[in-house]
């Protein structure tokens, strides 16, 4: 097997605060809908293959309104699981939401 490039996604499970990222929530939605299994840590995929899940999943999303509360049942169920328990994780890690992505909210605590 070949060693994954330089440039190979490093796996929602070793990015920043487990996967607060953009890339992170893609890998999640893809789970709420299916796409891929949960055990799927994307570790390894290419910049392309990243693109081309972020692709199903928008088009996942297209179909509910781009909105948690339009999904059905089943899927909102599993959507507040896999992202209640993402939080968690990453709360635990030290994130605090905003501060990775504003800086001004750093300096002001």
């Amino acid at each position: 097997m070949n060693a994954p490039s330089r440039h190979a996604y490093v796996g929602i499970h070793n990015d920043l605060h487990g996967g607060m990222t953009t890339i992170g929530g893609i890998i999640k939605d893809a789970w709420v809908f299916g796409l891929i299994p949960e055990t799927e840590t994307c570790e390894g995929w290419t910049p392309a293959r990243i693109q081309m899940l972020h692709d199903q999943v928008a088009a996942a999303w297209d179909q509910h309104g781009l909105l948690a509360s339009r999904l059905p049942p089943d899927l909102r169920e599993r959507h507040a699981r896999i992202h209640d328990e993402a939080i968690a994780r990453a709360k635990a890690q030290g994130w605090v939401p905003g501060m990775d992505v504003d800086g001004t909210m750093a300096q002001s605590l």
